[in-house]
């Protein structure tokens, strides 16, 4: 089967394998985490042609011929993307364990919404938890970056 993955196809054998498991294991993309296994933390979140999904819930031969974009496919030229550097800015994490699918989510969240309000940032990011409780910090940084984008 063929994924392609951060503007990348890559050949892999799949047989009824989530595509948390391709990534990490197959593809070496660590990026995206396993958090809960059942779909319900938000820790490998990947982007699925731009809508955010769990990758832990997600069999690899449902997203063949769709593009697949994890945390590791947003820089370009040695440069973050700017919710990724707004989160940085912002210090919107202690781990970083979720980190990743919530720059995913909040990137889905403002092709679809680009000036969203708190309340819809919160509704939006809700399928994400952070163990740390750096939610204040993350409302600042998808503040930030909706104005960066």
């Amino acid at each position: 089967m063929i994924l392609n993955v951060n503007g990348s196809r890559h050949e892999v054998k799949a047989e009824a394998r989530m595509l948390l498991d391709i990534l990490r294991e197959d593809l070496n993309l660590v990026g995206t985490k396993e958090g809960c296994g059942v779909g319900m933390c938000g820790a490998c979140t990947v982007l699925v042609d731009g809508k955010p999904f769990s990758s832990c819930h997600l069999l690899a031969e449902q997203v063949t011929g769709k593009e697949i974009t994890t945390i590791e496919g947003l820089s370009r030229d040695g440069n973050l993307h700017p919710v990724q550097q707004a989160f940085l800015d912002k210090g919107a994490f202690q781990c970083a364990y979720c980190t990743p699918g919530f720059v995913l989510t909040t990137i889905a969240l403002l092709n679809e919404n680009p000036s969203p309000s708190d309340n819809e940032i919160r509704e939006y990011l809700s399928g994400n938890l952070c163990r740390c409780g750096s939610y204040q910090n993350i409302l600042q940084a998808v503040k930030a970056a909706s104005e960066m984008i």
